[in-house]
C-alpha cells in the first residue's frame, strides 16, 4: 500500500496527467473503499457496488451490516477486495455491549474491516473513562477475531486536544486506522483534518479520509496530506468510469 501511495504521489506531482493516466487511476483505485451506507440501500445496490469494485479493483467496499454476508458471497472468500462495514453508526453513542455484538455479527458474516464510531457524546461530556472503555472494547472485539478496526473520530466536531487524547487511547490498544468522519453530518473530509491527525497520532497508525470526496483533485489532496484510504460513494464518477 505504501508503495502504491509513493507511485501515486510521484505521478501526480511530476507527470502530466495525460501521460500517466492509466497508472494514476490504477493506483488511486487501490486506495478507494467503494461505499454505500444510505438507509434505503438495497441488495441490488450492493451487488452493483461489489461488481464495480471487482471491475475497477477498488481496495474495498463499505456497506451496511445487513449486507455483509451478501457482499462476501458476491466478492468471494479469496477476493483481495476487503469487505468493510460500520458499527455504532453514525452517531457513536450506542452502548458498548451493543457495539461488541455488532462487531461479532459482522465478522461472523464475513467482514474484514470494522469502521466503528467513537462515543462523541461521552467525549463531549468529559467522560474519558467511558471513552477509553468504548475504544478498548471495540478494539478487543475486532482484534480477537483477527480483523482490522478503523476508529471514526468525526474530526469536525472535536478540538485538537480532544483528537490528541483519542489518538493516545487508540495507540494504547493497538488501533491501526483512524478515520476523519462518517460523512453523515455535513462535514466533508479535508486535507487539514488529515494533516492534523497525522501530526497528532503515531506514525504506525494509518489514516482513512471519508466524506464528500468527489474529484480526482480532491482525492489527490487528501492522499498528499497523508490519507492511505479514501471512503467515497462517488468512486465511479470520481475516476470518470
Amino acid at each position: 500500500m505504501r508503495e502504491g501511495l509513493l507511485i501515486l504521489r510521484s505521478y501526480t506531482k511530476t507527470s502530466p496527467f495525460s501521460l500517466a493516466a492509466h497508472t494514476f487511476m490504477t493506483e488511486l483505485a487501490k486506495l478507494i473503499e467503494h461505499t454505500m451506507l444510505r438507509p434505503d440501500t438495497t441488495l441490488a445496490d450492493v451487488k452493483r457496488l461489489c461488481e464495480e469494485a471487482i471491475q475497477h479493483q477498488f481496495g474495498g467496499v463499505c456497506i451496511p451490516p445487513y449486507f455483509v454476508r451478501d457482499a462476501r458471497r458476491i466478492l468471494g472468500e479469496m477476493s483481495p477486495i476487503r469487505v468493510g462495514t460500520v458499527v455504532g453508526f453514525p452517531m457513536g453513542y450506542t452502548g458498548i455491549a451493543a457495539k461488541s455484538e455488532e462487531i461479532k455479527r459482522a465478522i461472523d458474516d464475513g467482514a474484514d474491516d470494522i469502521d466503528a464510531v467513537i462515543n462523541i457524546a461521552a467525549l463531549k461530556s468529559d467522560n474519558w473513562n467511558h471513552v477509553n472503555h468504548d475504544i478498548d472494547s471495540v478494539a478487543r472485539a475486532t482484534h480477537l477475531r483477527g480483523k482490522t478496526l478503523k476508529l471514526i473520530l468525526e474530526c469536525a466536531l472535536l478540538t485538537e486536544i480532544e483528537i490528541s487524547k483519542v489518538c493516545e487511547l487508540a495507540l494504547s490498544v493497538n488501533v491501526t486506522w483512524l478515520q476523519t468522519g462518517t460523512d453523515m453530518h455535513g462535514h466533508p473530509a479535508t486535507p487539514e483534518m488529515v494533516r492534523q491527525l497525522r501530526k497528532l497520532t503515531h506514525t504506525s497508525i494509518k489514516l482513512k479520509a471519508s466524506g464528500d470526496i468527489r474529484t480526482v483533485k480532491g482525492a489527490q489532496a487528501l492522499v498528499d496530506a497523508g490519507a492511505e484510504r479514501l471512503g467515497t460513494s462517488t468512486a465511479i464518477q470520481l475516476l470518470g468510469y
